[in-house]
Protein backbone atom coordinates (compact mmCIF):
# COMPACT_ATOMS: atom_id res chain seq x y z
CA UNK A 1 0.00 0.00 0.00
CA UNK A 2 2.87 2.41 0.76
CA UNK A 3 4.28 1.72 -2.68
CA UNK A 4 0.95 2.57 -4.31
CA UNK A 5 0.53 5.75 -2.26
CA UNK A 6 4.05 6.86 -3.13
CA UNK A 7 3.46 6.16 -6.83
CA UNK A 8 0.23 8.19 -6.91
CA UNK A 9 1.75 11.09 -4.96
CA UNK A 10 4.73 11.22 -7.31
CA UNK A 11 2.45 11.23 -10.35
CA UNK A 12 0.32 14.00 -8.84
CA UNK A 13 3.37 16.10 -8.03
CA UNK A 14 4.72 15.68 -11.55
CA UNK A 15 1.37 16.64 -13.10
CA UNK A 16 1.02 13.22 -14.77
CA UNK A 17 -1.62 11.59 -12.58
CA UNK A 18 -4.37 10.03 -14.67
CA UNK A 19 -8.01 10.09 -13.61
CA UNK A 20 -11.34 9.22 -15.18
CA UNK A 21 -13.76 11.94 -16.30
CA UNK A 22 -17.39 10.71 -16.51
CA UNK A 23 -19.31 12.40 -19.31
CA UNK A 24 -22.47 12.26 -21.36
CA UNK A 25 -22.33 12.28 -25.15
CA UNK A 26 -24.91 14.70 -26.54
CA UNK A 27 -24.50 13.75 -30.19
CA UNK A 28 -22.94 15.40 -33.26
CA UNK A 29 -19.57 15.76 -31.55
CA UNK A 30 -20.80 17.46 -28.38
CA UNK A 31 -20.55 16.19 -24.82
CA UNK A 32 -21.17 17.27 -21.25
CA UNK A 33 -19.14 16.44 -18.17
CA UNK A 34 -21.15 15.18 -15.21
CA UNK A 35 -19.89 17.98 -12.96
CA UNK A 36 -20.99 20.73 -15.35
CA UNK A 37 -23.93 21.89 -17.44
CA UNK A 38 -21.67 23.26 -20.19
CA UNK A 39 -21.80 21.74 -23.68
CA UNK A 40 -18.29 20.96 -24.92
CA UNK A 41 -17.18 20.33 -28.49
CA UNK A 42 -15.14 17.15 -28.48
CA UNK A 43 -11.64 17.28 -30.00
CA UNK A 44 -10.46 14.08 -28.32
CA UNK A 45 -12.54 11.47 -30.15
CA UNK A 46 -11.21 8.98 -32.71
CA UNK A 47 -14.65 8.77 -34.37
CA UNK A 48 -13.06 10.46 -37.37
CA UNK A 49 -15.78 9.80 -39.95
CA UNK A 50 -18.66 10.30 -37.48
CA UNK A 51 -19.86 6.78 -38.27
CA UNK A 52 -20.75 5.86 -34.69
CA UNK A 53 -23.89 8.01 -35.08
CA UNK A 54 -24.64 7.15 -38.71
CA UNK A 55 -28.24 5.86 -39.08
CA UNK A 56 -27.16 2.88 -41.18
CA UNK A 57 -24.53 1.85 -38.64
CA UNK A 58 -26.96 2.16 -35.73
CA UNK A 59 -29.66 0.35 -37.70
CA UNK A 60 -27.38 -2.56 -38.54
CA UNK A 61 -26.28 -2.80 -34.91
CA UNK A 62 -29.90 -3.01 -33.73
CA UNK A 63 -30.75 -5.54 -36.41
CA UNK A 64 -27.89 -7.85 -35.46
CA UNK A 65 -28.69 -7.43 -31.76
CA UNK A 66 -32.26 -8.57 -32.34
CA UNK A 67 -31.25 -11.42 -34.66
CA UNK A 68 -28.32 -12.89 -32.72
CA UNK A 69 -28.62 -11.64 -29.14
CA UNK A 70 -26.55 -9.36 -26.95
CA UNK A 71 -23.42 -11.52 -26.77
CA UNK A 72 -21.66 -14.19 -28.77
CA UNK A 73 -21.83 -16.52 -25.79
CA UNK A 74 -18.39 -18.06 -26.15
CA UNK A 75 -14.96 -17.84 -27.70
CA UNK A 76 -14.72 -18.47 -31.44
CA UNK A 77 -13.13 -21.89 -30.94
CA UNK A 78 -16.04 -22.93 -28.74
CA UNK A 79 -19.62 -22.07 -29.79
CA UNK A 80 -19.09 -18.35 -30.41
CA UNK A 81 -18.05 -18.75 -34.04
CA UNK A 82 -21.14 -17.18 -35.61
CA UNK A 83 -21.36 -17.02 -39.39
CA UNK A 84 -21.38 -13.21 -39.23
CA UNK A 85 -17.80 -13.25 -37.90
CA UNK A 86 -16.66 -14.95 -41.09
CA UNK A 87 -18.61 -12.45 -43.18
CA UNK A 88 -16.82 -9.59 -41.44
CA UNK A 89 -13.43 -11.23 -41.91
CA UNK A 90 -14.11 -11.76 -45.60
CA UNK A 91 -14.96 -8.07 -45.98
CA UNK A 92 -11.79 -7.01 -44.16
CA UNK A 93 -9.59 -9.34 -46.22
CA UNK A 94 -11.09 -7.95 -49.42
CA UNK A 95 -10.60 -4.36 -48.26
CA UNK A 96 -6.97 -4.96 -47.30
CA UNK A 97 -6.19 -7.05 -50.42
CA UNK A 98 -5.28 -10.10 -48.35
CA UNK A 99 -6.28 -13.75 -48.50
CA UNK A 100 -7.82 -13.82 -45.04
CA UNK A 101 -8.44 -11.87 -41.84
CA UNK A 102 -9.06 -12.55 -38.16
CA UNK A 103 -10.98 -10.38 -35.70
CA UNK A 104 -9.95 -9.58 -32.13
CA UNK A 105 -11.70 -8.00 -29.16
CA UNK A 106 -9.63 -4.79 -29.34
CA UNK A 107 -6.51 -3.33 -30.87
CA UNK A 108 -4.66 -4.01 -27.65
CA UNK A 109 -5.70 -7.67 -27.70
CA UNK A 110 -4.68 -7.93 -31.34
CA UNK A 111 -1.16 -6.65 -30.79
CA UNK A 112 -0.47 -8.67 -27.64
CA UNK A 113 -1.76 -11.76 -29.45
CA UNK A 114 -0.20 -11.39 -32.90
CA UNK A 115 3.34 -10.42 -31.93
CA UNK A 116 4.05 -13.25 -29.42
CA UNK A 117 2.51 -15.73 -31.87
CA UNK A 118 4.92 -14.76 -34.64
CA UNK A 119 8.20 -14.53 -32.73
CA UNK A 120 9.74 -15.80 -29.51
CA UNK A 121 13.04 -16.53 -27.81
CA UNK A 122 15.88 -16.57 -30.30
CA UNK A 123 14.06 -14.10 -32.56
CA UNK A 124 14.37 -10.34 -33.06
CA UNK A 125 11.74 -7.58 -33.04
CA UNK A 126 12.61 -4.10 -34.25
CA UNK A 127 10.01 -1.42 -33.66
CA UNK A 128 9.73 2.34 -33.84
CA UNK A 129 10.58 4.21 -30.65
CA UNK A 130 7.11 5.82 -30.68
CA UNK A 131 5.13 2.63 -31.25
CA UNK A 132 1.91 2.20 -29.27
CA UNK A 133 2.03 0.70 -25.78
CA UNK A 134 0.16 -2.39 -26.99
CA UNK A 135 2.95 -3.08 -29.47
CA UNK A 136 5.56 -2.82 -26.74
CA UNK A 137 3.55 -5.11 -24.48
CA UNK A 138 3.28 -7.62 -27.32
CA UNK A 139 7.06 -7.45 -27.74
CA UNK A 140 7.57 -8.01 -24.01
CA UNK A 141 5.22 -11.00 -23.94
CA UNK A 142 6.97 -12.60 -26.91
CA UNK A 143 10.30 -13.08 -25.12
CA UNK A 144 12.10 -12.02 -28.31
CA UNK A 145 14.96 -9.54 -28.28
CA UNK A 146 13.41 -6.12 -28.89
CA UNK A 147 15.31 -3.17 -30.31
CA UNK A 148 13.84 0.28 -30.90
CA UNK A 149 14.89 2.49 -33.80
CA UNK A 150 14.68 6.28 -33.78
CA UNK A 151 11.26 7.51 -34.84
CA UNK A 152 10.80 7.13 -38.62
CA UNK A 153 14.60 6.97 -39.03
CA UNK A 154 15.14 4.20 -41.58
CA UNK A 155 18.89 4.88 -41.71
CA UNK A 156 19.02 3.87 -38.05
CA UNK A 157 16.80 0.86 -38.77
CA UNK A 158 19.12 -0.25 -41.57
CA UNK A 159 22.12 0.02 -39.24
CA UNK A 160 20.38 -2.24 -36.72
CA UNK A 161 19.51 -4.77 -39.41
CA UNK A 162 23.09 -4.85 -40.69
CA UNK A 163 24.49 -5.36 -37.20
CA UNK A 164 21.91 -7.67 -35.64
CA UNK A 165 19.79 -9.51 -38.23
CA UNK A 166 22.18 -12.42 -38.79
CA UNK A 167 22.31 -13.17 -35.04
CA UNK A 168 18.64 -14.22 -34.83
CA UNK A 169 16.41 -16.88 -36.36
CA UNK A 170 13.41 -14.75 -37.31
CA UNK A 171 12.95 -11.00 -37.45
CA UNK A 172 9.72 -8.99 -37.15
CA UNK A 173 9.50 -5.26 -37.77
CA UNK A 174 6.43 -3.51 -36.35
CA UNK A 175 5.42 0.05 -37.22
CA UNK A 176 2.32 2.22 -37.25
CA UNK A 177 1.24 3.77 -40.54
CA UNK A 178 -0.10 6.82 -38.64
CA UNK A 179 1.40 7.43 -35.21
CA UNK A 180 -1.28 8.03 -32.63
CA UNK A 181 0.34 10.82 -30.62
CA UNK A 182 2.34 12.64 -33.31
CA UNK A 183 0.01 12.19 -36.28
CA UNK A 184 2.86 11.59 -38.73
CA UNK A 185 3.22 8.83 -41.30
CA UNK A 186 5.66 5.95 -41.51
CA UNK A 187 7.73 5.94 -44.75
CA UNK A 188 6.33 2.58 -45.82
CA UNK A 189 7.67 2.62 -49.39
CA UNK A 190 11.24 2.99 -48.15
CA UNK A 191 10.61 0.42 -45.42
CA UNK A 192 9.49 -2.13 -48.01
CA UNK A 193 12.71 -1.47 -49.92
CA UNK A 194 14.59 -2.52 -46.79
CA UNK A 195 12.39 -5.61 -46.56
CA UNK A 196 13.54 -6.60 -50.04
CA UNK A 197 17.17 -6.49 -48.85
CA UNK A 198 16.81 -8.09 -45.43
CA UNK A 199 14.83 -11.16 -44.43
CA UNK A 200 12.11 -9.98 -42.05
CA UNK A 201 8.35 -10.05 -41.55
CA UNK A 202 6.61 -6.68 -41.67
CA UNK A 203 3.60 -5.83 -39.50
CA UNK A 204 1.84 -2.48 -39.93
CA UNK A 205 -0.64 -1.12 -37.40
CA UNK A 206 -3.27 0.80 -39.38
CA UNK A 207 -5.46 1.76 -36.40
CA UNK A 208 -5.55 5.47 -37.32
CA UNK A 209 -5.52 4.96 -41.10
CA UNK A 210 -8.21 2.35 -41.81
CA UNK A 211 -11.23 3.98 -43.42
CA UNK A 212 -9.48 7.30 -44.03
CA UNK A 213 -6.67 6.75 -46.53
CA UNK A 214 -6.40 4.97 -49.84
CA UNK A 215 -8.70 4.84 -52.84
CA UNK A 216 -11.04 2.43 -51.07
CA UNK A 217 -10.34 3.49 -47.50
CA UNK A 218 -8.03 0.53 -46.90
CA UNK A 219 -5.36 2.68 -45.28
CA UNK A 220 -1.85 3.89 -45.94
CA UNK A 221 -0.70 0.51 -47.22
CA UNK A 222 -3.25 0.88 -50.03
CA UNK A 223 -2.37 4.54 -50.65
CA UNK A 224 1.36 3.72 -50.81
CA UNK A 225 0.68 0.59 -52.88
CA UNK A 226 2.55 -1.77 -50.55
CA UNK A 227 -0.31 -4.07 -49.50
CA UNK A 228 1.32 -7.18 -50.95
CA UNK A 229 4.68 -6.50 -49.29
CA UNK A 230 3.15 -6.06 -45.82
CA UNK A 231 2.86 -9.47 -44.15
CA UNK A 232 0.37 -8.49 -41.44
CA UNK A 233 -1.95 -5.50 -41.68
CA UNK A 234 -3.51 -4.87 -38.29
CA UNK A 235 -6.16 -2.25 -37.53
CA UNK A 236 -9.14 -1.36 -35.40
CA UNK A 237 -12.88 -0.90 -35.78
CA UNK A 238 -13.18 1.58 -32.91
CA UNK A 239 -11.79 4.66 -34.63
CA UNK A 240 -12.81 5.73 -38.15
CA UNK A 241 -15.26 2.82 -38.38
CA UNK A 242 -17.08 4.01 -35.26
CA UNK A 243 -17.51 0.54 -33.77
CA UNK A 244 -15.27 -1.70 -31.62
CA UNK A 245 -12.74 -4.48 -32.03
CA UNK A 246 -9.77 -5.11 -34.29
CA UNK A 247 -8.45 -7.26 -37.10
CA UNK A 248 -5.36 -8.82 -38.60
CA UNK A 249 -5.29 -9.29 -42.38
CA UNK A 250 -2.67 -11.59 -43.91
CA UNK A 251 -2.19 -14.79 -45.90
CA UNK A 252 -4.53 -17.69 -45.21
CA UNK A 253 -1.64 -19.67 -43.75
CA UNK A 254 -0.69 -16.89 -41.35
CA UNK A 255 -4.30 -16.42 -40.22
CA UNK A 256 -4.64 -20.17 -39.65
CA UNK A 257 -1.46 -19.97 -37.60
CA UNK A 258 -2.90 -17.13 -35.47
CA UNK A 259 -6.08 -19.14 -34.83
CA UNK A 260 -3.83 -21.75 -33.25
CA UNK A 261 -1.24 -19.52 -31.57
CA UNK A 262 -2.67 -16.09 -30.69
CA UNK A 263 -3.72 -16.51 -27.05
CA UNK A 264 -5.70 -13.27 -26.92
CA UNK A 265 -7.87 -14.65 -29.72
CA UNK A 266 -8.13 -18.23 -28.49
CA UNK A 267 -9.14 -17.34 -24.94
CA UNK A 268 -11.45 -14.35 -25.58
CA UNK A 269 -15.19 -14.28 -26.16
CA UNK A 270 -16.13 -13.36 -29.73
CA UNK A 271 -17.23 -9.84 -30.61
CA UNK A 272 -20.89 -9.08 -29.72
CA UNK A 273 -23.20 -9.46 -32.76
CA UNK A 274 -24.34 -5.82 -32.54
CA UNK A 275 -20.69 -4.76 -32.89
CA UNK A 276 -20.23 -7.01 -35.92
CA UNK A 277 -23.33 -5.56 -37.54
CA UNK A 278 -22.20 -1.99 -36.94
CA UNK A 279 -18.75 -2.71 -38.35
CA UNK A 280 -20.14 -4.32 -41.49
CA UNK A 281 -22.31 -1.28 -42.09
CA UNK A 282 -19.34 1.05 -41.57
CA UNK A 283 -17.21 -0.90 -44.02
CA UNK A 284 -19.95 -0.62 -46.63
CA UNK A 285 -20.15 3.16 -46.11
CA UNK A 286 -16.38 3.58 -46.31
CA UNK A 287 -16.29 1.75 -49.64
CA UNK A 288 -19.42 3.27 -51.15
CA UNK A 289 -19.10 6.87 -49.93
CA UNK A 290 -15.54 8.17 -50.52
CA UNK A 291 -16.88 11.68 -49.85
CA UNK A 292 -16.75 10.82 -46.14
CA UNK A 293 -12.95 10.82 -46.08
CA UNK A 294 -12.72 13.65 -48.63
CA UNK A 295 -14.76 15.83 -46.26
CA UNK A 296 -12.54 14.84 -43.33
CA UNK A 297 -9.32 15.70 -45.15
CA UNK A 298 -10.78 19.09 -46.10
CA UNK A 299 -11.58 19.84 -42.46
CA UNK A 300 -8.08 18.80 -41.39
CA UNK A 301 -6.51 21.12 -43.97
CA UNK A 302 -8.77 23.99 -42.86
CA UNK A 303 -7.86 23.53 -39.18
CA UNK A 304 -4.14 23.50 -39.90
CA UNK A 305 -4.55 26.67 -41.96
CA UNK A 306 -6.31 28.31 -39.00
CA UNK A 307 -3.49 27.26 -36.69
CA UNK A 308 -0.95 28.93 -38.96
CA UNK A 309 -3.09 32.08 -39.09
CA UNK A 310 -3.02 32.19 -35.30
CA UNK A 311 0.73 31.95 -35.04
CA UNK A 312 1.39 28.21 -34.72
CA UNK A 313 4.38 27.49 -36.97
CA UNK A 314 5.16 23.88 -36.09
CA UNK A 315 4.22 21.40 -38.80
CA UNK A 316 1.66 19.15 -37.09
CA UNK A 317 2.04 16.36 -39.64
CA UNK A 318 -0.18 15.17 -42.48
CA UNK A 319 -2.99 13.38 -40.66
CA UNK A 320 -6.22 14.06 -38.80
CA UNK A 321 -4.27 13.86 -35.52
CA UNK A 322 -2.97 17.34 -34.78
CA UNK A 323 -0.64 17.63 -31.78
CA UNK A 324 0.18 21.06 -30.38
CA UNK A 325 3.41 20.69 -28.43
CA UNK A 326 3.59 22.32 -24.99
CA UNK A 327 6.44 20.63 -23.16
CA UNK A 328 5.54 20.94 -19.50
CA UNK A 329 2.68 18.77 -18.21
CA UNK A 330 1.35 21.50 -15.92
CA UNK A 331 1.11 24.00 -18.75
CA UNK A 332 -0.61 21.47 -21.00
CA UNK A 333 -3.21 20.81 -18.31
CA UNK A 334 -3.73 24.54 -17.73
CA UNK A 335 -4.27 25.24 -21.44
CA UNK A 336 -6.73 22.34 -21.69
CA UNK A 337 -8.66 23.84 -18.76
CA UNK A 338 -8.74 27.25 -20.44
CA UNK A 339 -10.13 25.67 -23.58
CA UNK A 340 -12.75 23.85 -21.55
CA UNK A 341 -13.95 27.21 -20.24
CA UNK A 342 -14.51 28.12 -23.89
CA UNK A 343 -16.53 24.95 -24.54
CA UNK A 344 -13.70 23.02 -26.20
CA UNK A 345 -12.84 19.56 -24.90
CA UNK A 346 -9.30 18.44 -25.68
CA UNK A 347 -7.03 16.27 -23.57
CA UNK A 348 -3.53 17.09 -22.43
CA UNK A 349 -1.36 14.08 -23.22
CA UNK A 350 1.48 13.75 -20.74
CA UNK A 351 4.28 11.33 -19.83
CA UNK A 352 4.48 8.38 -19.69
CA UNK A 353 2.17 8.23 -22.72
CA UNK A 354 4.60 10.56 -24.48
CA UNK A 355 8.32 11.16 -23.76
CA UNK A 356 9.36 13.44 -20.92
CA UNK A 357 9.26 17.11 -21.86
CA UNK A 358 6.85 16.55 -24.76
CA UNK A 359 3.43 17.05 -23.15
CA UNK A 360 0.94 18.20 -25.74
CA UNK A 361 -2.64 18.92 -26.62
CA UNK A 362 -3.81 16.25 -29.04
CA UNK A 363 -6.56 17.49 -31.36
CA UNK A 364 -8.49 14.84 -33.27
CA UNK A 365 -10.35 16.31 -36.23
CA UNK A 366 -13.61 14.59 -37.19
CA UNK A 367 -16.47 15.12 -39.61
CA UNK A 368 -18.52 16.47 -36.71
CA UNK A 369 -16.45 19.66 -36.74
CA UNK A 370 -17.68 22.57 -38.82
CA UNK A 371 -15.38 25.27 -40.22
CA UNK A 372 -16.65 27.81 -37.71
CA UNK A 373 -15.88 25.35 -34.89
CA UNK A 374 -12.34 24.84 -36.18
CA UNK A 375 -11.75 28.57 -36.63
CA UNK A 376 -13.00 29.31 -33.12
CA UNK A 377 -10.90 26.49 -31.64
CA UNK A 378 -7.69 27.82 -33.20
CA UNK A 379 -8.43 31.34 -31.90
CA UNK A 380 -9.16 30.17 -28.36
CA UNK A 381 -6.10 27.93 -28.42
CA UNK A 382 -3.86 30.86 -29.32
CA UNK A 383 -5.42 33.02 -26.59
CA UNK A 384 -5.07 30.23 -24.01
CA UNK A 385 -1.42 29.69 -24.88
CA UNK A 386 -0.72 33.40 -24.48
CA UNK A 387 -2.51 33.43 -21.12
CA UNK A 388 -0.50 30.47 -19.82
CA UNK A 389 2.69 32.05 -21.24
CA UNK A 390 3.55 29.21 -23.57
Amino acid sequence: MKRMKKFLLERKKAGTLRSLTPLIRLGHGWLRLLDSEDRLLDFSSNDYLALSEHPEVIGASIKYLEMFGAGAGAARLMSGDLEINHLLEEKIALLKSKEAALTFGSGYLANIGIIPALVGRGDLIITDRLSHASIYDGCLLSGARTIRFRHNDLVHLEQILQEKRSQFNNCLIVVESIYSMDGDRCPLVELVQLKNRFDFMLMVDEAHATGIYGENGAGIIEEDKVSQEVDIAMGTFGKALGSYGAYAAASQELVDFLVNKARSFIYSTALPPAVVGATLASLFLVESEPQLRIDLHAKVAFFKKQLRKNGFQDDPGPSQIVPVMVGESGKAMAIAEELRKNHIYVKAVRPPTVPEGSARLRFSITRYHQEEDLKRCAQFLAASCRKISL
